[in-house]
């Protein structure tokens, strides 16, 4: 494979279509990052139950098993604009909805969960799309620059929220989210018409046969199940931030999506493509490592540190996805990424509802270690038994894949 990271940056913006998806994406990631310290702050001040906080946050990603079971065959059978458009437009109409006065903390998970499984679709589309603009050869090089506007957009989110919150008030910051959502769907119109990627009309029994023949193989499991779980158990951790430390939840969230931008553009833009293979399964050891002395209570600037260096750990995903996209065939290429998408938020909200239960019973910092002391034994697990099934090596491969 070409060593795409060299590519600059400035050729994806002049790629037809880039910049659309790139803009509505951002205003969307701007409007979930808000809307989520909104959310978890106003169930927090509400309950005072960091599992009712973390669910109100992370909760959302549970509902994707749903779509992922459901209604993932439309992710390669549906025009893209028109579906990136009305998921946008949805999730404006929940979120003003969860600004309304009096809306009891039920009726908040509820409408979050909904939110969730509309949002099931929508990774499908959006990096299948991608994947269709830039082509395999260019997908890690565009993920990349994604995963750093993330990051920069979570930076820039979670410290507006953090003084929003404080200055305003909760339901303010969720009525401006949903306006960025109004935003993204706006700017999602700007892209051109494509016809669906694969011919026939979404249904579940296509979702199921397509799921499993992307099952079916040993090597695309083990990449999937290291796409999902340790980095979901990590995010169990971060789940907690706002009932380990209320008043520096902001702070947190922003040193992790630093740490988050620095690993995205080392492993995008930095490493030559002859190492990234080799430095998946370091950099999940990373993502976990540092979580491991939250236990003692470090001091804030220490805990911030801590945060940010994991974070860069979240680079693996670039990794990983590079690995899947190499072993799927083109024209499954939107369920595959739709696959990954919705079974790693999946995760992310069982471990924010697993670490939420367990902070519940001991304290934040204690289930913030527990979550990293699994993160790692997963790691470890899938790396041996990767070795086993897999003619390249495995989530430490030794030589080029192919799909099949």
């Amino acid at each position: 494979m070409p060593d795409t990271s060299r590519k600059s940056y400035a050729e994806l913006f002049r790629t037809p279509e880039f910049s659309p998806l790139f803009l509505s994406t951002s205003a969307g990631i701007a409007a979930q990052t808000v809307s989520g310290l909104a959310l978890g702050t106003l169930v927090f001040r509400a309950t005072n139950s960091p599992l009712l906080s973390a669910v109100s946050m992370f909760g959302p990603s549970l509902a994707q098993v749903l779509g992922a079971t459901f209604f993932l065959s439309g992710a390669d059978r549906l025009a893209p604009r028109t579906t990136l458009a009305g998921l946008s437009l949805a999730f404006a109409a929940a979120t003003a909805a969860l600004a309304l006065p009096g809306l009891p903390v039920w009726a908040m998970l509820a409408v979050v969960l909904v939110e969730g499984l509309i949002a099931s679709l929508g990774g499908g589309v959006r990096w299948g799309l991608l994947n269709e603009i830039l082509s395999k050869g260019g997908y890690l090089t565009g993920r990349s620059v994604f995963n750093m506007m993330t990051g920069l957009m979570q930076i820039a989110g979670y410290a507006t929220g953090g003084v929003l919150v404080t200055l305003l008030s909760p339901r303010l910051c969720l009525l401006l989210a949903a306006g960025l959502y109004a935003v993204a769907a706006g700017l999602a119109l700007r892209l051109s018409h494509r016809p669906p990627r694969a011919t026939g009309r979404p249904s579940v029994a296509v979702t199921w046969r397509t799921n499993a023949l992307l099952w079916s193989r040993a090597p695309r499991r083990h990449v999937y199940l290291a796409l999902w779980i340790p980095n979901g158990l990590v995010v169990g951790c971060e789940s907690l931030y706002v009932s380990y430390d209320p008043r520096a939840a902001g702070t947190l969230f922003a040193c992790a999506a630093l740490g988050m931008l620095a690993g995205d553009v080392t492993v995008g833009r930095l490493l030559p493509a002859r190492l990234r293979p080799r430095l998946g399964i370091p950099l999940l050891v990373l993502l976990a490592a540092p979580y491991l002395v939250l236990f003692l209570r470090p001091p804030l600037p220490l805990t911030a540190v801590l945060v940010a260096l994991a974070s860069v750990g979240f680079g693996a995903s670039l990794v990983q996805q590079e690995r899947l996209v190499a072993l799927t065939p083109d024209e499954l290429s939107g369920h595959a990424l739709g696959l990954h998408s919705a079974g790693m938020l999946t995760m992310q909200g069982v471990a924010a509802a697993l670490a939420g239960t367990v902070a519940q019973f001991t304290s934040p910092a204690t289930a913030m270690t527990a979550m990293a002391l699994a993160s790692l034994a997963v790691t470890l697990t899938l790396t041996v038994a990767s070795r086993r099934h897999a003619e390249d090596g495995g989530l430490w491969p030794t030589r080029a894949v192919r799909a099949a």
